[in-house]
């Protein structure tokens, strides 16, 4: 692909200013028109070393409105990034609708850089391609414009441009000795570069090369290239609005006999499960005591072995979800955890990509994410109350499933709860709260509401744990009508998982201490 390109294109400097009077402006009001339609997006320059990307990306800027836009450089993770997955430092500087993000550098390192320094095996370079194609694809079904931009130069002019760095003391710094052994196998890293590209192209994520040698045709074709990616956005956008200010909102009734016949076939997880599980309040305070004790251990080896933890809970409102947190963090050091509230999103969060909120509260090494309530809002209560469209909730499942599996593959141990009491037991702890003066603003109006739509929470919950109960992300069905059993088998649950985990941990580190004697 790459060694077909014509690297000679040439743009001489009277024809380089009048196609750039003609962009310039076209892109200034590109940028207010994505501003006012709502439509985020990105655009990532990538390409060999001293392919001028600096260069490309000033050129880019000059026209637009400072407050509009962020550019980010990405090439070095710092400390704090280095003790996360590794998409998370990119889905946290996701843009909000309407604003540009442009990344020096993206995604992609784990299968150029790292990969050609060995430091990427071969069993991760598949996981790592999967999981930027998952990113590209998540974001743009949710409305984000990724413009992706291959800055590519011959080897010849590569080491011409470094030596007329190294040259000067101005300059020298920007050359590193990985730019020069890069240079100096230029063919082997060109081949994975290539591969990135063939591997990450999409119709959704398509990229555009630049031939780099001559600075004019390279800044030309790079505006050309934005300016009809936001145009062809900003039409479709028109479209869109348009079709959808025609279509009338209504609900279909179905066929009574077919709605039970679909009743009938449904695969259900709860009407298997009795959440009436007995457990005495003095076996509960024994075993509560023991493994409060053992779990307080392990979060000490959690931070030791730099092993990260995300427990999501989930259940019918009065289920004990706060309960069964308490009892966990009481066994916690509150320097190495954090208990997250999903509540409604804000004004903030509801202009970006919905897993944005969760990504940024995503635990480093070592530490425990707790989240009351969670990302299965897409599928429950955003379905039921029509907060998003019927496509938006379908492909949420395949998210968060990728999600899920970005972080397993992370190191992190991903456990999900959901807190199962019956119908009669909610309405009698909905009663007692209504009493109780201390428990008066646990309960609301919107509690009575979402229980008269039991029966749809249930079979949008049934299909949720059907979906997305995996190995590396199983769901944990919970008994909760006793508060003593919902609550040890949590802690029980916890420990468990934390306990082989640090096991493993403990084997690896005696494992590497024979291969070095």
């Amino acid at each position: 692909m790459l060694e077909k390109i014509d690297l000679n294109k040439k743009m001489g400097k009277k024809e380089y200013k009048e196609q750039m009077e003609l962009l310039q402006p076209k892109l200034s009001y590109l940028q207010r028109a994505c501003k006012e339609a709502g439509i985020p997006v990105i655009v990532v320059f990538e390409g060999l070393g001293a392919a001028g990307k600096g260069t490309l990306i000033n050129q880019m800027i000059e026209p637009l409105d400072p407050r509009g836009f962020t550019v980010y450089s990405t090439a070095v993770e710092t400390r704090e990034e280095k003790m996360r997955p590794f998409l998370w430092r990119f889905w946290t500087k996701t843009p909000a609708r309407g604003r540009i993000a442009i990344f020096d550098r993206g995604w992609y390192r784990r299968v150029l850089t790292d990969r050609f320094d060995g430091i990427t095996t071969k069993e991760q370079l598949a996981s790592a391609y999967g999981e930027i194609c998952s990113f590209e694809k998540q974001l743009t079904d949710d409305g984000v414009v990724i413009v992706k931009l291959f800055a590519y130069i011959s080897k010849k002019e590569q080491k011409k441009r470094f030596e007329t760095l190294l040259a000067s003391k101005k300059t020298a710094w920007r050359v590193t000795g990985e730019d020069l052994r890069r240079n100096k196998y230029y063919d082997g890293y060109l081949a994975m570069n290539e591969e990135m590209l063939e591997k990450t192209d999409s119709d959704y994520a398509p990229w555009h090369i630049i031939e780099g040698t001559d600075r004019e045709y390279a800044a030309v074709k790079m505006m050309q290239v934005v300016v009809e990616a936001l145009e062809g956005a900003v039409a479709a956008k028109k479209v869109s609005m348009s079709e959808a200010g025609k279509v009338s909102v209504g609900t279909s009734k179905e066929n009574p006999k077919e709605e039970e016949l679909q009743e009938s076939l449904r695969t259900s997880v709860l009407a298997g499960v009795s959440p009436s599980q007995e457990m005495s309040k003095e076996e509960y305070k024994k075993k509560l005591a023991k493994l409060q004790a053992k779990l307080s251990e392990l979060h000490n080896q959690l931070y030791r072995y730099r092993i990260p933890v995300v427990l999501a809970f989930e259940g019918w409102d009065a289920g004990g979800k706060g309960g069964a947190i308490k009892r966990l963090t009481r066994a916690l050091d509150p320097r190495g955890y954090t208990v997250n509230p999903v509540a409604s999103p804000n004004d903030i969060e509801k202009v970006h990509h919905y897993l944005w909120r969760f990504w940024n509260n995503m635990p480093k090494a070592g530490h425990i994410a707790i989240f009351d309530r969670s990302w299965y809002g897409r599928v429950m209560v955003e379905r039921i109350e029509g907060f998003c469209r019927e496509d938006e909730w379908r492909r949420a499942y395949r998210e968060m499933n990728q999600m899920e599996e970005e972080l397993a593959t992370a190191g992190n141990i991903v456990l999900k709860f959901w807190l199962h009491i019956d119908k009669d037991e909610q309405e009698r702890r909905f009663k007692e709260r209504q009493e109780n003066p201390a428990k008066q603003w646990k309960i609301t109006e919107e509690d009575w509401r979402n229980r008269a739509k039991w029966d749809e929470y249930e079979k949008a919950v049934d299909e949720m744990l059907v979906r997305t109960s995996t190995m590396y992300a199983p769901w944990i069905v919970v008994e909760g009508n006793n508060k003593y059993f919902a609550r040890i088998k949590v802690l029980e649950t916890v420990v468990a998982a934390i306990e082989e985990r640090v096991q493993k941990a403990r084997q690896a580190e005696k494992d590497a201490v024979k291969k070095n004697k």
